[in-house]
C-alpha cells in the first residue's frame, strides 16, 4: 500500500463517479441500481461485471475481481496503487496539492524504469521521422505523397506520421548520442544488426505511422514502403511493422483504439478497418470510430477489446477478393469469439476505403457506411455465390443447401422468415421445403447439444471440479449479514462491540470489524469505496465486496441481529467442542487420564451452552 495520505485518497476518490472510469474501458449497462457490462479481467459472453454507483466499487461474479476506482484502474492498467491514484485524478482532472511518488521494489523500478525508456526512445524516433517529413528536403516526396492522398499538416501531426529516410544509421546515431545502451537499442525494436553485432535503423525509406496502445502510449511503428530505389529492388515488403518487445504485443493492439474508444463508445459502434491509411482516410471524412488489427487476421484478445467496448462493430474492409475472404474470416471470429452484432458494407469497384473516399469524396463514403450496410447473412448469400455457376443444377443444389445451414446460425425469427422468402423466390423453391430443411438442421442441432451435455455430465461424474467456487457455510453467510449490518448501521456496530463474549469464527470477519471501529473513530461515517483502502489484505477486500453486494432490507430489527449473534456463537461452540473431542481423542491416545478428564469437564460445559 503507498503512504499517500488518506485525506488525498478521499478527496480524489470523493470527486470523482466509478462509473464514468469504468464506462472508460467497459460498456456499461444500467440494470436496476447496479451497472453492468462484460468483465475486462477474463473473457465471457455474458456480463457478470457490476459497478454499484451508490456504493462506488465495482465486482466481478464471474472472476471474482472487486474493488474501488483505484484498484479497478490498478487491475485494468496493471500499475502500481499509487500510479492508480495518479491516473484517476490526472483522467478525471482533479486538481489536488500532493506530489506522487510511487513506492516500488527494486525489480518493479528497475522494470519500470525499461518501460518508460523504451517509450520515451518510442517518442524520440516519432519526433524525428515527423521532422524529417515536415521540415527536410529528404521527406518532400513523401509529404507530397500524402498531400496527394488527401492529408493535410493537421492530420499528419495529430496521427504522428512521419519518414524514415533511406540512410539507416539516423535513428541511432540519435540514440547513441542520447546515451542509450546497446541493451536497449537491441530491447526497442527499432533497430536490427549485423553478423558483427553493428546496430543498423530497422526502418528506412518509409513513410512511418506510430501505434499506440490501449492507454495512448507510443509503443512500436509501422512502416509503409515509399523510396522509389527500394521499390524497384522488390527486396522489401509493402509494410513493415515493429517487432514484439516488452512494450509491444500485436495481438493485443488496434491501431488508433485509444482514440476511437471514446467515440465508440458514445456511438456504441467501431468500424474495423484493414489498413492504417484507411483508419486515417475515414477520419478525415468524419469517421472518428475507425481501427485497424496489425496487418494479421483478427485476434480474441483484439476481439475482446472490441466487445469491452462497444456492442456492435461494422466491417469495412476492401472491395476486391481479398478484401473478401478478409472479411467473411473476421466475421466468423468474431462470431466464434464474442456477442457482438456484425453488419458489413462492401466497397464497389474493388476499391479501398482511402480509394473510395479520394474518387468519390468524404460524405458519399459517410452515406454508404450509413445506410449500406448489410447483414453477416446478406453478405454469405453473395460470397458463397462465388465460383459457381447457378444456371448449373448441382451447383444450384449445392448453394442452397449451404445457405439453409446458414440461416441455422440467424436467431431472429423475423429476420429468418424474410431471408427463406427470398431464397424461395430467387430459386423457384417452396418456402415450406425450405422451412422443412430448417427444422431438420434444428433437430439435428439440438440433439448435437444434448449428446454434448450428457458428455460433460459424464466427464463431471469422473473428473473433480476442483475450480469450483465452495458455497459458504450457514455460519459464515451468517457472518457476512451481521457485517453488512455492522457496516451500514452504526447502532449495529455498537451493540456488537459492547458484547464482551462474542467474536466473529472466522478470522477475516473479526479483522474487517476490528479495522472497521478504528476507521469509524478517524472518518465517523461508513463509504465501501474509502474503507476499501483501509484494507491492506486482497482476501479482507475481497470479503468486503462479497458482504457489500448482500441483497438486504433498508434496516434490521433487533430480533434480526440477535439471531444472527446466536447463530454465530452456537457456531463458535460447536468448532470448539470438535477442537476438545480432537484433543480428548489424543490425550487418551497419549494416556494422560488427567487431561483426558479435564477435557471431559469442558466438553460438557459446551454441551450445556449449546443446549441454553
Amino acid at each position: 500500500m503507498s503512504r499517500i495520505p488518506q485525506e488525498v485518497l478521499d478527496e480524489i476518490r470523493h470527486q470523482v463517479n466509478i462509473v464514468d472510469v469504468v464506462g472508460q474501458y467497459v460498456q456499461l449497462k444500467k440494470s436496476g441500481k447496479n451497472y453492468f457490462g462484460l468483465c475486462p479481467f477474463h473473457d465471457e459472453k455474458s456480463p457478470s461485471f457490476s459497478v454499484a454507483e451508490d456504493k462506488q466499487i465495482f465486482h466481478c461474479f464471474g472472476c471474482g475481481k472487486g474493488g474501488n476506482v483505484f484498484q479497478f484502474v490498478q487491475e485494468v492498467d496493471g500499475v502500481s496503487f499509487v500510479e492508480s491514484v495518479e491516473k484517476v485524478a490526472e483522467t478525471s482532472h482533479v486538481q489536488i496539492n500532493y506530489q506522487f511518488q510511487p513506492e516500488m521494489s527494486v525489480n518493479e523500478t528497475v522494470q519500470k524504469r525499461k518501460f518508460d525508456t523504451l517509450i520515451e526512445m518510442h517518442e524520440k524516433a516519432a519526433t524525428l521521422y515527423q521532422h524529417v517529413l515536415l521540415k527536410t528536403k529528404v521527406g518532400e516526396p513523401a509529404l507530397d505523397y500524402l498531400y496527394q492522398r488527401g492529408l493535410t499538416d493537421e492530420q499528419i501531426e495529430h496521427f504522428g506520421i512521419g519518414f524514415a529516410p533511406t540512410e539507416n544509421s539516423l535513428l541511432r546515431r540519435v540514440f547513441e548520442n542520447d546515451g542509450y545502451s546497446e541493451e536497449m537499442l537491441a530491447a526497442s525494436g527499432l533497430m536490427s544488426q549485423r553478423d558483427n553485432g553493428e546496430f543498423f535503423d530497422r526502418f528506412f525509406g518509409r513513410i512511418m505511422f506510430p501505434i499506440r496502445n490501449n492507454q495512448g502510449k507510443l509503443v512500436a511503428f509501422s512502416g509503409r514502403l515509399f523510396d522509389q530505389y527500394l521499390l524497384d529492388q522488390k527486396k522489401s515488403p509493402k509494410y513493415l511493422n515493429s517487432p514484439e518487445t516488452e512494450i509491444f504485443n500485436k495481438r493485443q493492439v488496434l491501431y488508433n483504439f485509444h482514440e476511437a474508444r471514446k467515440v465508440g463508445r458514445k456511438e456504441n459502434e467501431l468500424v474495423l478497418f484493414e489498413g492504417f491509411m484507411d483508419v486515417i482516410a475515414a477520419y478525415n471524412a468524419g469517421i472518428k470510430n475507425g481501427v485497424a488489427s496489425m496487418g494479421t487476421s483478427l485476434t480474441s484478445e483484439q476481439i475482446n477489446t472490441l466487445q469491452r467496448t462497444v456492442s456492435q462493430v461494422l466491417v469495412c474492409y476492401d472491395g476486391d477478393n481479398a478484401g473478401k475472404e478478409a472479411s467473411f474470416r473476421a466475421m466468423n471470429v468474431i462470431n466464434d469469439h464474442s456477442a457482438l452484432d456484425i453488419s458489413l458494407v462492401l466497397l464497389p469497384e474493388r476499391m479501398d476505403p482511402d480509394e473510395f473516399i479520394q474518387k468519390y469524396g468524404p460524405e458519399r463514403f459517410v452515406n454508404l457506411l450509413k445506410n449500406h450496410r448489410e447483414s453477416p447473412f446478406t453478405f454469405k448469400l453473395e460470397y458463397y455465390k462465388q465460383n459457381k455457376n447457378l444456371d448449373n443444377e448441382l451447383d444450384r443444389l449445392e448453394y442452397l443447401e449451404t445457405m439453409v445451414r446458414e440461416l441455422l446460425s440467424v436467431n431472429s425469427v423475423i429476420e429468418r422468415e424474410v431471408y427463406i422468402k427470398q431464397l424461395a423466390d430467387d430459386f423457384d423453391v417452396s418456402v415450406e421445403a425450405i422451412q422443412a430443411e430448417i427444422q431438420k438442421g434444428l433437430t439435428n442441432q439440438a440433439q448435437v447439444r444434448q449428446n454434448r451435455r450428457r458428455e460433460i455430465a459424464q466427464a463431471e461424474l469422473v473428473v473433480p471440479q476442483v475450480q469450483q467456487v465452495p458455497k459458504l457455510s450457514l455460519a459464515e453467510k451468517t457472518e457476512q449479514m451481521l457485517l453488512f449490518r455492522i457496516l451500514h448501521e452504526t447502532g449495529v456496530a455498537s451493540s456488537i462491540k459492547n458484547l464482551s463474549d462474542f467474536q466473529f469464527i472466522h478470522t477475516e470477519y473479526q479483522q474487517i470489524f476490528e479495522i472497521y471501529q478504528e476507521y469509524m473513530l478517524l472518518h465517523g461515517e461508513f463509504l465501501e469505496a474509502d474503507f476499501l483502502n483501509a484494507l491492506t489484505d486482497d482476501t479482507l477486500k475481497n470479503k468486503l465486496i462479497q458482504i457489500s453486494y448482500l441483497e438486504m432490507s433498508e434496516e434490521s430489527s433487533q430480533q434480526e441481529i440477535n439471531d444472527y449473534v446466536r447463530t454465530i456463537k452456537k457456531a463458535s461452540l460447536e468448532q470448539l467442542k470438535q477442537e476438545k473431542l480432537m484433543q480428548q481423542k489424543e490425550a487418551s491416545r497419549m494416556g494422560n487420564k488427567e487431561l483426558e478428564l479435564q477435557l471431559t469437564i469442558e466438553i460438557i460445559n459446551i454441551q450445556k451452552l449449546l443446549k441454553d
